[in-house]
């Protein structure tokens, strides 16, 4: 199975009443979540491993994630409040406002053995989760004990409003992605973490250090991605009809994954011998399905009734 592991909280996304004023509509979301969520819907055996409450909103995320077939027996349920983000779309990006103190995701402590890596493909974290330290470290010890048997996944999904020492976070940063070895980040987060570094010296040091597959995201530039042994590779973004894009990361995420499990090359040892046509429709693939998200409000990513062609 695969499993993502991190934030699971409510979006509260900007819409219109029918007076034209403007409201918000809560919709499940959260970074790794919406990554489980992304991979189960297109058919791969999917676990979350996180924070859920038990409260409203907890049983709201529970639902959906349930509905979309994520197994949620390595979740942690509590009565700790959900996390709720309220999201504003500026000059096409979306900007968030947290209230995640004492949350269920934050009081999430990983029990030790509790997750079965030997029949684990891959294991995804990134996002909030990694901002506060007790989640930071709770997800260390995940890594630690997933690593032997599982490839790991990494979107470090920067949300700057939470950071409160920034270098102490670019540090932090820089030791997930030294575990782990596929790495993809937007271009927004690549300007966060690395200022004007040009992507391929950036991805070029990745690499050395041990990762096999660096992805960067550009919103309707595509994506490009770089391999040691397939190389560089560019794919274009679809041409949609954009609502917002809420979850399109995410999205390519899941799909980017579920694209390597199908052709079989998630496991650490296929996954750097993957050719650069195997490569380049899975990232084509994941592109794709970015591009659907888009094209409805909120995290929602599509199922696999309907993508139209397969990795």
């Amino acid at each position: 199975m695969m499993i993502a592991s991190g934030d699971a909280l409510i979006d509260f996304v900007p819409t219109r009443n029918m007076e034209g004023r403007e409201a918000v509509m809560p919709a499940v979301g959260g970074s790794c979540l919406n990554v489980a969520i992304g991979m189960a819907r297109l058919g791969a055996p999917t676990g979350f491993v996180g924070g859920i409450s038990t409260d409203l909103f907890g049983r709201m995320i529970a639902d959906h994630a349930i509905a979309s077939h994520v197994a949620l027996d390595l979740a942690t349920r509590s009565d700790h409040q959900t996390t709720l983000a309220f999201v504003r779309i500026i000059a096409g990006e979306s900007h968030y406002a947290f209230y995640d103190a004492e949350t269920a995701t934050r009081s999430w402590t990983y029990r030790r053995g509790s997750v079965p890596f030997d029949m684990v493909e891959a294991l995804h974290v990134g996002s909030t989760t990694l901002v506060n330290d007790q989640g930071a470290a709770e997800t260390k010890a995940l890594i630690a004990d997933a690593r032997a048997a599982s490839t790991i996944s990494f979107d470090p999904n920067c949300r700057p409003n939470l950071v409160k020492d920034k270098p102490a976070y670019l540090a932090r940063m820089a030791e997930f992605a030294g575990s782990a070895d596929l790495i993809k980040m937007s271009d927004v987060d690549f300007a966060y973490l690395f200022g004007d570094e040009p992507y391929h010296q950036r991805a070029s040091a990745l690499l050395g250090q041990g990762t096999s597959l660096v992805v960067i995201t550009r919103g309707n530039n595509g994506a490009i991605a770089w391999h040691a042994a397939a190389g560089q590779i560019e794919v274009a973004a679809p041409k949609v009809v954009v609502a917002d894009t809420i979850g399109a990361g995410d999205s390519f995420q899941a799909a980017l994954l579920f694209a390597l499990h199908k052709q079989g090359r998630i496991a650490r040892e296929r996954l750097k011998d993957i050719s650069t046509e195997e490569l380049r429709r899975a990232l084509s693939f994941a592109a794709n399905c970015a591009g659907l998200t888009c094209t409805r409000p909120g995290a929602d990513p599509p199922w696999s009734h309907e993508i139209g062609w397969s990795p």
